[in-house]
This record gives structure tokens, C-alpha cells and sequence, in this order.
């Protein structure tokens, strides 16, 4: 235990004895994501990893950053706070194997009002949960005590990832080609984007978020908080499969900003609407805030996590190749000549 104290800045409102209980909480879960690449331990001032390059030939890192943004409202609203991990690397590495990567390593960063080390730890977890549906390791992070600037009972959780990929397999837009085929991942929900407008359609924080809602078989504060799907192992797979031309992860700016990311120009992505398996989630956020389809498409995934471009003639293996990792993926429309965009049909 370290011997660090500081009885005047804890009259500040910082207490680092708190800290180290935190790490200590959080080691067992970090433990769960270590890989055969990790070389130091947590508590080092950074975190060290050889990657395994066998069969890369020109080895490029890709890296993403993001944050769970104010889904962690409802954290709050619930005191619920071991599934915004989740959320937080799913944000990032979901990005990161867009391009073809392997994600290799992730770094949390949890800002706070008051150190309370086991709610700390329960952060944490989720963030050690994500790394291990995702295969990558936790090798570090931050806590920062920041009273004054953070309400006591209130934080910020961000993260930052790095992967591989041989330059060889990077998906690029470029390799689409009018004909391919677009191949729908379904989502878990809300995910992590468009919270500003879900609190403000269902006034959560007047709302009694643990009332069961029929149209969702269970209360709407846990269908909120569901975390972000991690994709990675059924990406990589597909992948693997061979076919798979470049992928959209929908985020925040739905459709209509994420899937023209993975296109060249001169391409546009025609999709079919009524094969898009939307959940009643959405339908239920349109229907109580009024909200036009065409913003909803625009802010929401609605029920698509991953938008796959791919050779027509190999969809078959692909779709059976995120199956077989559990995902429920359709093909929901094509390519077209057109301008880069989105078009609903």
C-alpha cells in the first residue's frame, strides 16, 4: 500500500488514498483481459504490449477514440454503472475493426466529482467485459478526481483503442463496386449516440424508468441502458470469409451519416425499408416524440449496428459467418451508380 497522503488536498475535496483503493478493486478485472502481448502491469505511467506480427507483412496500427456520452445520464437515473463500460469500448473498437483491424489494446479514462473506489471498480468492470468480447487488453487508464467541476455523484467515462491490420487487408471504400450487396448486423438497441434526444422525448428524469412498458417486454430505463453490441470477432470472421468490401458502424448521424463513410463516389447504397428489422425501441421514441422517420434514420442506428459491404456473389458465407458468432445479420439492399448517399425505398 502506498504511503502517498495529503491531509490538504483532501480538505480540497481530493482524497488519493481513495485511488488506490479503486485500483486495487479494478486489478482482478483488468486481470480478465490480459493477453500473451501485454508486458507491465497495472499502476506503470504506460502500458506496454508486443503484437504478435506473425503473417503481417506491413504492419499499420489504427486507433479510435470516443466516449459513452449521455446514456451515462441514465447510469446515474439508476445507479446502475456496470454496463457503461461496455458501451465505452464498443464505441471504440466497433470504429476501429471498420477498417479490417484487430483491436489490440484499450485505455479507459473515468472523470469524477468523488472518488468512490467501488463504484469506480464497477465501471471498470464494464470496461474489462468489453475488452474481453472484443480480444483486446486493458493495459491502463486514468481516474481523475475533479471536485468542484463534476457533481459528487456524477462522471464522464471516455476510452481509446488501438488495432492492427496488414496493409493489405485494409477495407477501404474504394473497393465497392455497383452490384454489391449490403448486409445488415442487428443492434442491441439505442447503443451509445442520439441520448440527448431519447432524455428529452421521455423526459427521463421525471419519467419512472423502471415501469414495465408492454411494446418492450420490460422496463424502458434497462431497454435504455442495454449496452452497445461489440462486433468485433463477428467482423473479423466475416472477414475472414472473404467478400467483405468495407464496413459502416451506425453511430450517431444514423444512415444517413455513417454508411455514405463507406462508400467511393459514384456509389450510393439503395435499401430496401422494409427489410430493415426495426426494433420497438424506435418505434417507440418516434411515436412518443413525434419525430419524422427521415430524422430518425438520421440520429438512431434503428435496429443496425453494422452495415457490411459485400461481393454478391460471397454474401453466403459472410452471412454465415457472422451467424456462427452469434450475430443475426440480413442483407437489406445494393449498390447503385448514384450520388454518394443513402436512398430508402
Amino acid at each position: 500500500m502506498s504511503k502517498s497522503f495529503s491531509e490538504s488536498y483532501r480538505a480540497a475535496g481530493v482524497d488519493v488514498t481513495a485511488g488506490y483503493r479503486a485500483v486495487d478493486l479494478m486489478k482482478r478485472h483488468v486481470a480478465r483481459t490480459r493477453t500473451p502481448e501485454v508486458l507491465d502491469t497495472i499502476g506503470g505511467f504506460g502500458g506496454m504490449m508486443m503484437p504478435d506480427l506473425t503473417g503481417i507483412q506491413k504492419p499499420v496500427l489504427v486507433s479510435g477514440t470516443d466516449g459513452v456520452g449521455t446514456k451515462l445520464k441514465l447510469a446515474f437515473l439508476l445507479d446502475k454503472h456496470d454496463t457503461v463500460g461496455i458501451d465505452c469500448v464498443a464505441m471504440c473498437v466497433n470504429d476501429v475493426v471498420c477498417c479490417g483491424a484487430k483491436p489490440l489494446l484499450f485505455l479507459d479514462y473515468i472523470a469524477l466529482g468523488k472518488n468512490v473506489p467501488e463504484r469506480v471498480a464497477e465501471i471498470v468492470s464494464g470496461v474489462a467485459e468489453g475488452c474481453v468480447q472484443a480480444g483486446c487488453a486493458l493495459v491502463g487508464g486514468e481516474t481523475a478526481e475533479m471536485p468542484g467541476f463534476y457533481p459528487e455523484d456524477e462522471y464522464d467515462l471516455a476510452g481509446f483503442s488501438v488495432g492492427i491490420v496488414d496493409q493489405s487487408g485494409i477495407l477501404l471504400p474504394e473497393h465497392c463496386r455497383r452490384g454489391d450487396v449490403l448486409i445488415a448486423v442487428a443492434s442491441s438497441g439505442v447503443h451509445s449516440n442520439g441520448f440527448s434526444l431519447v432524455r428529452k422525448v421521455f423526459d427521463v428524469e421525471h419519467a419512472d424508468l423502471n415501469a414495465y412498458q408492454a411494446e418492450l417486454g420490460r422496463p424502458l430505463g434497462e431497454t435504455l441502458l442495454t449496452p452497445t453490441r461489440i462486433y468485433v470477432k463477428a467482423a473479423l470472421a466475416a472477414i475472414a470469409a472473404g467478400g467483405v468490401r468495407s464496413i459502416a458502424h451506425i453511430t450517431g448521424g444514423g444512415f444517413y451519416e455513417n454508411i455514405p463513410r463507406a462508400l467511393p463516389e459514384g456509389l450510393c447504397a439503395r435499401i430496401e425499408k422494409k427489410a430493415v428489422e426495426v426494433l420497438p425501441i424506435f418505434s417507440l421514441i418516434q411515436q412518443v416524440g413525434k419525430i419524422p422517420e427521415r430524422d430518425m434514420f438520421n440520429t438512431f442506428n434503428m435496429g443496425v449496428g453494422m452495415m457490411l459491404v459485400a461481393e454478391k456473389e460471397r454474401a453466403d458465407g459472410i452471412l454465415a459467418a457472422l451467424r456462427g458468432q452469434g450475430e443475426h445479420a440480413y442483407v437489406v439492399g445494393e449498390l447503385a451508380e448514384g450520388e454518394r448517399g443513402v436512398e430508402l425505398w
